[in-house]
Order: structure tokens, then sequence, then C-alpha cells
């Protein structure tokens, strides 16, 4: 998990282009995953986001509107969570980047879950 790197000065694309220079060393077929051309993970379930480890500090800074009405996770409409702007596939930002929850920020460019979604919206053909 890059959770600390999540929290220095390097903007979301940049710790996306590392994430993948560093598996693109490890194996040189390895794909670039940009996470701001994507946006698959964010727009894949609605029982994707979950709260699980956040606080209450953590979940008050969480702006009212994009919280499900049960307070389990983020509101979906869809499957797409609601802070998610843009178009999947070909440009997207996280419309509160800053204080998204613990699961969104463990979610890695290229893991197993990345894979999925982006599979699932055609982003990913194998």
């Amino acid at each position: 998990m890059l959770q600390e790197a999540d929290r220095n000065s390097v903007g979301p694309g940049l710790l996306a282009l590392a994430a993948a220079a560093s598996l693109s060393s490890q194996n040189e077929a390895a794909p670039l995953f940009d996470c701001q051309s994507c946006g698959a993970c964010c727009s894949y379930s609605a029982e994707w986001p979950r709260f699980s480890t956040e606080d209450d500090a953590q979940l008050d800074r969480i702006p009212e509107k994009y919280v499900a009405a049960d307070l389990s996770g983020m509101h979906c409409e869809g499957v797409r969570c609601s802070a998610l702007s843009g178009e999947v596939g070909k440009a997207t930002a996280c419309g509160i980047y800053d204080v998204r929850p613990d699961v969104c920020r463990a979610c890695m460019p290229g893991d197993a879950e990345c894979l999925m979604a982006r599979r699932e919206h055609g982003l990913l053909t194998s």
C-alpha cells in the first residue's frame, strides 16, 4: 500500500505513473496504468467503496452529498461513485481525492481489483 505516498505533495497521476514504473521494472511487459485516464475502479460496483477502517474524523471530512444514505460508503449513481467526474476510459478525476476513503487509497494501479474493473469496462483485453 502507498498510503504514506498519498499524503505527500505528488499528484495522483504521478503516483499512478510511479506505481506503473515500479511494476515495469519488475516486468518489462507491464502496461502503464494511469488512473486519471481510467476511473474503472470507481465505476464498477455500487457495493464499493464501503467504509471500513475510517474513523469519525475521516468520515466527517467527506462531503455529505457523496455519502450513501445508509452511511455505509460512498453514494453511487448506478455503479458509479458520485465523486467521480469525467468519462471512464478517457479522463476522470476524484472530487474528494484528498479525503477519499481508505478503501480507495488501498486500490493500486495494476492490482487484481484494478484489472478486474478495467476488464469489465473493456479497457483491458487480457
